[in-house]
């Protein structure tokens, strides 16, 4: 008995790990058994008016808010499909909607302090619909001096 509930614990952990958001995986083509490409017409540019910034020293416990600018410099509209921070620490607000050509848009991000004292140096990795590379780094560095008791 003991030996059968420990292979139906492992198959259930093993489905468990296989439990992927199908909604964000594109469809497998059924004919060629791979996925489509993306449509790297729809592609823009980004020039990053601050991709790294250094915000000096703050008091831990006290929340920073940060702001990342860009420009779309291509003929296309610019999406920012993800941004993610390099921890938990850190949370980050991409624009909701597309920037328009030839318009500037900006990453926000707020960085909790608490707990965190001395130098931090933190990352923001962007996604966007952007020739070239689809990746873009962000970073932010920041001094906590500790809670005065």
């Amino acid at each position: 008995m003991k030996k059968f509930l420990g292979i139906l614990f492992i198959a259930g952990a093993l489905a468990a790990c296989n439990d992927v958001d199908k909604s964000k995986v594109p469809p497998v083509n059924a004919s060629t058994g791979t996925q489509p490409a993306e449509d790297t017409t729809q592609y823009t540019s980004i020039q990053w008016l601050e991709l790294d910034k250094n915000m000096g020293t703050i008091n831990e416990g006290q929340q920073l808010d940060v702001a990342f600018r860009f420009k779309n410099t291509g003929d296309k509209p610019l999406v920012i499909r993800s941004v993610r921070p390099s921890c938990g620490c850190t949370a980050a607000n991409p624009p909701a909607e597309p920037i328009a050509p030839g318009a500037e848009g900006e990453i926000k991000a707020s960085f909790n302090s608490q707990g965190r004292t001395g130098t931090n140096k933190k990352t923001l990795t962007v996604v966007a619909n952007t020739k070239v590379s689809t990746t873009h780094e962000l970073h932010f560095e920041v001094e906590v001096t500790p809670k005065k008791s």
